[in-house]
């Protein structure tokens, strides 16, 4: 170590002489300076000096170096990962891409069997549109036929209706027929037809509104006229008219009655034969009421009841309650016929063949114009 009132070393130069740090300091006299150092120590403090100096760069260096080391082996190790990172990857971008080949190899394939499968479909469309074709003609041919068969039996019913009622005046049968009429009308399927129902309707309602409600009552009752008839009593002979009693030629002839006496010769007594032409003229009648309200005369059935009725008046006796009876029986089977004027028919059937002539022309105008418009689109579907 050194002294502390020993001067420190004087630095030296490059050239290895030693400068004065203080050169402008006076030079001390010789007294005063102290004794020199021995020259050993200086130089082991200096090489003391630098080795701390060399340790200390060493160390720097060794632990630069352990540095760069820890850090190349951290960067090697990244490396790594990141190389088998890469690696990974790579082989994952091979596996994406034969992925990708097959991918592309099945939307291939998808695509053929699309094509093949839409040809497979444009056909088959095809197909059943010729199929659909065919059954609409096939159930058109059918329906016709049927409707056919049922529009000539309705023609037939509503003219045997028709000639029922002109021929007889039944009008009861005539409703009959017109009613199985509109039942068969009903079946066809052509709507348009139902215009006429109503119209058969309409007539059948008057058919029936024109017949008497009771009619088998009303030819019960003629029949048991015509078996009273025998039982009814007639007029006295010898009782003048209640009209007669004052008139002067009634007491004339009442006084030449006893001289004068007018008979009729016809091999039976007077009273006799006018009491059997009188109940047989009356049962006359009543037979031909009952014929007339057979055949729905209603003109004849009146005029064969009043004739009864003034046949009954005139040669029966009007104070017997029998006679009253049979008037009064006679005066409700008049009330009873309605006295309308005879039902017009023949509407509903012209109705019926002005539509089955105008369905005969549709159909034919109709295959026509859609014949030429459904050929285009066959084969439109056909080049697609």
């Amino acid at each position: 170590m050194n002294h502390p009132d020993q001067p420190a070393d004087k630095p030296k130069t490059p050239d290895g002489v030693a400068a004065d740090p203080l050169p402008s300091r006076p030079l001390t006299s010789a007294t005063n300076r102290p004794s020199p150092r021995p020259r050993g120590g200086g130089s082991l403090a200096l090489a003391l000096l630098l080795s701390l100096l060399a340790l200390a760069a060493a160390g720097y260096v060794a632990w630069q170096q352990w540095q760069l080391q820890r850090g190349s082996a951290a960067d090697s190790q990244g490396m790594a990962s990141l190389q088998q990172r890469v690696d990974t990857l790579g082989t994952r971008l091979g596996g994406l891409s034969d992925q990708r080949a097959s991918l592309d190899q099945r939307l291939d394939d998808a695509a053929a069997v699309n094509r093949s499968l839409r040809e497979e479909l444009l056909g088959q469309a095809e197909r059943t549109r010729n199929l659909e074709d065919a059954v609409a003609r096939l159930a058109e041919k059918s329906l016709s036929g049927h409707d056919a068969m049922l529009l000539d039996e309705t023609d037939s019913l509503l003219r045997m209706g028709a000639e029922r009622y002109a021929l007889f005046h039944d009008g009861q049968a005539a409703a009959v027929a017109y009613a199985l009429a509109d039942q068969t009308l009903a079946a066809v399927n052509d709507g348009a037809f139902s215009g006429v129902r109503q119209s058969v309707q309409a007539e059948r309602e008057a058919l029936l509104k024109s017949q008497p409600a009771n009619q088998a009552s009303a030819l019960q009752q003629l029949q048991a006229l015509r078996g009273a008839m025998d039982s009814l009593p007639l007029k006295p002979l010898d009782v003048p008219a209640a009209g007669q009693v004052g008139n002067a030629w009634s007491r004339i002839r009442h006084a030449l009655a006893s001289v004068v006496t007018v008979q009729r010769d016809n091999g039976a007594p007077l009273a006799v034969a006018d009491a059997r032409f009188a109940r047989e003229l009356a049962a006359l009648d009543l037979a031909q009421a009952q014929a007339a309200l057979l055949a729905h005369d209603s003109e004849g059935y009146a005029a064969a009841l009043k004739r009864v009725d003034a046949g009954l008046a005139s040669q029966f006796d009007d104070s017997a309650a029998a006679v009253q009876q049979a008037r009064e029986t006679l005066k409700q089977l008049e009330s009873q016929l309605p006295a309308r004027a005879p039902v017009q028919l023949g509407a509903a059937l012209t109705e019926l063949r002005n539509l089955r002539a105008v369905h005969a022309l549709a159909p034919a105008s109709a295959a026509s114009t859609a014949a030429p418009a459904r050929l285009p689109a066959r084969q439109g579907g056909a080049r697609s």
